[in-house]
């Protein structure tokens, strides 16, 4: 493992200024600090906008390089390695590690709809059928 991964960092404590400006990046794909800042909608110093680029690559969420002396930022992990990562730590912490539970939670929540639960079934079960004719045509 990285000295800083996200596996070992809790993306819900990110703040809501820590999360904005990732989720700045996620979109823009690679990112000057000053991009950053005229993105944001809300005024702040170059030095605050650093601070919290610095932070995320601290974290793990980012990385830089250099080009024309100017520190370029982008992604680290993708959004939904991240995501991931956080739904396996909630599996991990509130279901005992049942996604079942996870699932019928979101369900009963009203985050995950009936019809899209359909959908991802039908969609396991064709990746399900794809890797079994794999394991067929390997043997």
């Amino acid at each position: 493992m990285k000295e800083h991964d996200p596996l070992r960092h809790d993306p819900a404590e990110l703040g809501e200024l820590e999360s904005n400006i990732l989720s700045i990046v996620w979109r823009q794909g690679s990112v000057s600090a000053e991009q950053v800042r005229e993105t944001l909608d809300r005024p702040l110093t170059d030095s605050t906008v650093r601070t919290m680029l610095r932070r995320l690559e601290e974290k793990g969420y980012i990385a830089h390089s250099i080009e024309n002396r100017a520190f370029i930022y982008r992604p680290a992990e993708s959004r939904q390695r991240v995501a991931g990562n956080a739904v396996k730590r909630i599996l991990n912490q509130l279901c005992e590690g049942s996604v079942e539970t996870l699932l019928v939670g979101m369900v009963d929540s009203k985050v995950l709809e009936p019809a899209e639960l359909e959908r991802l079934a039908k969609r396991i079960s064709a990746v399900s059928e794809q890797d079994k004719r794999k394991n067929d045509n390997k043997s």
